[in-house]
């Protein structure tokens, strides 16, 4: 089984549920065996234009399925919970992402799928539920635990603004 990490995000509507039902949702997949989510967070929308802002959390999951099996079921769920895309407009308000974040240690990349997500170590909303749930958690490309890419953001300032818990 691998150990897998995801993560929630929502800006629309009943953010909380969304992510509610999110997790719900991949818990009954019948290969994914949920391990720790992190708590909520409410976050400013991230290289978007949006008065809504997000809920993020991130879930540890161990799984048998492959991560292009896994990413066919998160979408899967997006769809479910209405999830409507536009890639022509770039990022847009959602009822729900959830993105693969890490798989084990693996480094894979695919027109569909790139892991370790490109722009973890960039987003302070990932970054601190993810202290949360694996702060000794060592990037398979950087070689640096959670704690120590957590300590290297470039604008530290901005974390507070990412880190409030609800």
């Amino acid at each position: 089984m691998a150990i897998v990490y995801l993560s929630l995000g929502s800006n629309l509507g009943d953010r909380i549920g969304h992510l509610q039902q999110a997790t719900s949702l991949i818990g009954a997949i019948p290969e994914v065996s949920i391990v720790s989510t992190s708590s909520f967070y409410e976050s400013e929308p991230w290289c978007m234009e949006s008065e809504n802002w997000f809920v993020n959390a991130i879930i540890q999951i161990s799984t048998s399925l492959k991560p292009e099996e896994l990413l066919k079921e998160c979408q899967r769920i997006e769809l479910q919970l209405g999830r409507k895309r536009d890639s022509a407009k770039g990022y847009v308000d959602r009822t729900i992402d959830i993105d693969i974040l890490f798989y084990d240690n693996l480094i894979f990349n695919s027109p569909e799928l790139t892991i370790p997500h490109k722009f973890f170590h960039k987003r302070a909303f990932l970054l601190v539920p993810m202290l949360e749930i694996a702060q000794d958690f060592v990037h398979p490309l950087f070689n640096k635990n959670i704690s120590e890419i957590y300590e290297d953001l470039e604008n530290p300032e901005m974390v507070c603004l990412y880190g409030t818990r609800i």
